[in-house]
């Protein structure tokens, strides 16, 4: 019985968490689709939340991929975040 209401306990807080909190806090990848026709200006940690800015695409850049990812010191919980740009069509 306590095992299936830790189960219960640790389902519902990780459901109850968000995107950021997994990927920073209990590692993992998390994905961004930054909106057509912008490009990825700065980001950063702020406590728990992630803040980003973009920036409009100059013409003839073509979009890219970023992969923003934490080395952690014992490199056992390493969150990663991928923020994809794309063309307007």
């Amino acid at each position: 019985m306590k095992k299936i209401l830790v189960i219960l306990l640790l389902t519902l807080f990780l459901i109850s968490c968000t995107q950021n909190s997994r990927a920073k806090s209990f590692g993992g990848t998390a994905e961004i689709d930054a909106p057509c026709g912008m490009m990825v200006g700065n980001i950063t940690w702020k406590e728990t939340q992630l803040w980003y800015s973009y920036i409009p695409m100059p013409e003839g850049y073509e979009p890219v991929t970023h992969t923003f990812q934490e080395v952690s010191s014992l490199g056992v919980i390493q969150g990663k975040y991928i923020i994809k740009e794309s063309k307007c069509n």
